[in-house]
């Protein structure tokens, strides 16, 4: 048996394809999923997620949004996702810099705006991890 993904953001479909696993980080910790799992509604958090294909792993970032098994679909809606290969490190970087920039002076930002920066610093973090990992 076989599942099928897929990765929405509002800006695209990331990824789509039928796995054997993924492995999903959620606000309460990471939630495999294998074929035949209960129906599930999560909040997805900021990580890495593993897909598993023909014995090869996937590896992707994503960022806050939800995460819902139905049968042996899975249908992952999220604000930020990027495959490992898309990844470009020195924009990466350079994003960080300037949230952590806009942050030294966050007197002047209301609370949201705390939290976005916040939120792009984290998914920032997941991304140059995952693209570092294999050096």
């Amino acid at each position: 048996m076989s599942l099928t993904l897929e990765i929405v953001t509002p800006e695209a479909r990331v990824y789509s394809d039928t796995i054997d696993t993924v492995v999903i980080p959620t606000v309460d910790g990471e939630i495999g999923i294998l074929p035949g799992h209960i129906p599930l509604l999560t909040q997805v958090a900021d990580g890495e997620l593993r897909v598993t294909k023909g014995g090869k792993e996937l590896f992707l970032a994503v960022g806050d949004g939800f995460a819902q098994v139905e049968g042996d679909k899975i249908s992952i809606l999220a604000e930020r996702a990027i495959t490992e290969e898309k990844i470009d490190e020195a924009a990466v970087e350079e994003a960080l810099k300037r949230a952590e920039a806009q942050l030294k002076d966050a007197a002047h930002l209301d609370p949201a705006e705390q939290e976005h920066l916040h939120s792009v610093m984290r998914f920032a973090g997941v991304q140059l991890a995952l693209k570092r990992r294999k050096r």
